[in-house]
């Protein structure tokens, strides 16, 4: 059975974390090589889950769970959005002379299904959309992804030198964005900007660097 790809982070409480969301949704699809037309609604989607949960009446240092995870068995993409807040969201239907209210709306004509559920592991609810997305291009052995696409298992380059992702986890850098921990099966974890590319190669095992290979600034 084909293990899913799939990024997980945290957003503070702040407008700003939805443009956030999309940089980090746009990122990781790209990497996945998921189709542009995917990506532009997979955006949408996500745009609106974000900023409901943003909405939800629950004390400011209370963050917003995201996941995006794509299976290239079944197709789909799937995308997460979790909050503390109690409650079921429900599509509206507003009035024509009304402006707000139709994200719900929104998800709905977009995705291949939505749905909401309780959160196993605390308090709080998860909204999820589905999209479908069957095809993938193929990827090169050795390549640049941003370091929020990085998955346990994965190679990655410093220094010349190959090393094994032992966990990754996201957490809020001290500028306010995000930020990726890199467990490494040698030395010190690795902490970047969440964006920050880096040089990845699936499996495999560690090995030297090449003869001649430069050092990366």
């Amino acid at each position: 059975m084909a293990v899913p790809k799939q990024v997980a982070f945290r957003l503070p409480r702040r407008r700003s974390s939805a443009p956030r969301a999309r940089t980090m949704l746009h990122a990781a699809l790209g990497e996945w090589g998921i189709e542009q037309d995917v990506i532009d609604t997979a955006e949408l989607v996500l745009s609106e889950l974000v900023t409901n949960a943003l909405r939800v009446r629950v004390p400011r240092d209370r963050q917003v769970g995201v996941r995006i995870a794509h299976s290239r068995e079944d197709g789909l993409l799937r995308l997460e959005v979790s909050d503390a807040g109690a409650g079921r969201p429900e599509v509206r239907r507003p009035g024509e002379d009304e402006t707000g209210g139709r994200g719900l709306l929104l998800v709905e004509s977009l995705a291949h299904r939505w749905g909401v559920e309780e959160r196993p592991h605390g308090i709080g609810k998860t909204v999820w959309a589905e999209l479908k997305a069957p095809d993938l291009t193929a990827e090169p052995a050795e390549r640049e992804i941003a370091a929020v696409t990085i998955q346990p298992g994965q190679q990655v380059k410093l220094w010349g030198l190959w090393r094994t992702v032992r966990n990754a986890r996201g957490e809020r850098s001290a500028l306010g964005g995000l930020a990726m921990v890199l467990g490494l099966d040698d030395g010190p974890p690795l902490r970047v900007d969440a964006a920050e590319p880096l040089t990845v190669r699936d499996g495999g095992v560690s090995s030297p660097p090449e003869s001649g290979e430069d050092t990366p600034h």
